[in-house]
């Protein structure tokens, strides 16, 4: 019996029924490749035991105790700037102790306890321990430039870097609880911590209160949850009082590398304020463990919308199916995938960076291979601090004012109209 008429012609049940068997058949191909690789991918909730053998070693070397690793300031005072404590924990080559020694002489390093139990998990010269150990490279390298975003020029009061019409940055610390190596802001890491000056804070409350088009303010640094909770308390609470402020954002990487930041007392001050969005930096699966999942869980109790501002890294994440079961990990753990920014020219980085193509090739295996939720835009921070420009694969091949010629995810050309 006729059912449906499709493509011009009419399909019986049983028609129908096959060619949905054959699509069905289709699209678990267009996966096969992902499903083979994914298990053998590490990712933090299925290493947690390794982590924990890690973290135990770790303990013993500091003489900390579980209650200590919890605390997010043993943590702090604790974290790893000593190339001998690093090699009793792992176990270095000479000429990696030596090469960093050189690095230490000229850029700092810190890696907190708990995410070198995470990057100890991943081997030596693993995708963690590229992100926070020093490697040579850092001063072999005189590609770029130690501020790429032209920061000093989009300045227009203390504390403050400002590229677009209705928002802003307020930069409150150069600290952070692991200094990672492709740091953007690397140059204002310097040899201390150094949190602003109340006096500065409050300048650039000043200038916000004067310009009334801005609506929307990013506290970052450093990092942005390393701030006391007092500040934190004192900041959010001056600008939810300003009328025209309709969301205050935090940049963080403490639910990667300091997840013990987390606290009640943090989550009760945001809480006060809503609507708080909060972005972190999960550049690989293996960062995404059980601490930073319970964390994260916490910031979503306490109101916080979370995303995840990945940054395209060669030899940590600059695989398809390495990102694609990033941002799975991370909507398991209620973390929405937003960017994934192409590496910036910062100065000792270069080797860090891939070819715009990688990154388009990565979203290539991205859209329509994964839910829509699990991917990010891809964006590339123009030089000079003309902000974010988002980056695609060519679906528009052709357009004129009556059709569009366009590329489906898996390369079907179909016309559509325009209009």
């Amino acid at each position: 019996m006729a059912t449906d008429r499709i493509n011009g012609s009419f399909l019986t049940a049983e028609e129908e029924r096959k060619q949905s068997l054959k699509r069905a058949g289709e699209l678990k191909q267009r996966i096969a490749d992902y499903l083979a690789a994914r298990d053998s991918i590490p990712c933090g909730r299925e290493w947690a035991d390794r982590i924990d053998a890690h973290k135990s070693k770790l303990l013993q070397l500091l003489g900390g105790t579980e209650d200590d690793w919890r605390n997010w300031r043993w943590q702090m005072k604790n974290r790893i700037t000593e190339v001998e404590l690093l090699a009793r924990f792992v176990g270095l080559a000479r000429q990696t102790i030596r090469d960093i020694e050189r690095v230490s002489r000229q850029y700092r390093w810190a890696i907190s306890p708990y995410y070198a139990a995470v990057m100890a998990a991943g081997g030596v010269g693993g995708p963690i321990w590229r992100q926070a150990v020093p490697s040579a490279a850092e001063i072999t390298d005189s590609h770029g430039s130690f501020d790429p975003m032209a920061e000093r020029l989009t300045a227009p009061a203390p504390g403050i870097t400002r590229r677009y019409p209705d928002r802003l940055i307020i930069n409150v610390t150069n600290q952070c609880a692991m200094y990672c190596r492709h740091c953007q802001r690397r140059r204002n890491i310097g040899e201390i911590d150094r949190h602003q000056p109340r006096r500065v804070l409050e300048a650039a409350l000043d200038y916000i209160r004067a310009n009334p088009e801005i609506r929307d303010v990013l506290i970052t640094g450093g990092d942005a949850l390393l701030l006391s909770d007092a500040t934190l308390d004192w900041l959010l609470g001056e600008l939810h009082r300003i009328e025209h402020v309709e969301i205050k954002r935090l940049g963080t990487r403490t639910p990667v590398t300091l997840p013990q930041r987390i606290t009640p007392e943090l989550c009760a001050i945001l809480d006060k304020y809503p609507p708080i969005y909060i972005n972190s930096q999960f550049n690989h699966p293996l960062e995404v463990t059980p601490e930073a999942a319970a964390a994260c869980s916490q910031l979503v109790k306490a109101g916080a919308v979370l995303g995840n501002q990945a940054v395209l890294l060669k030899g940590v994440n600059n695989d398809p199916h390495v990102m694609k079961k990033l941002n799975h990990e991370l909507l398991r753990v209620r973390v929405r995938p937003y960017y994934l920014f192409h590496a910036k020219a910062v100065r000792g980085t270069s080797h860090f960076i891939t070819s715009v193509d990688e990154g388009l090739a990565i979203m290539e295996k991205l859209r329509g291979y994964t839910s829509g939720l699990a991917v990010p835009t891809y964006i590339i921070n123009a030089p000079g601090g003309y902000g974010k420009t988002p980056v695609l694969p060519p679906y528009v091949l052709e357009h004129s004012p009556d059709k569009l010629i366009l590329r489906t995810w898996e390369n079907r050309i179909i016309p559509y109209p325009n209009g």
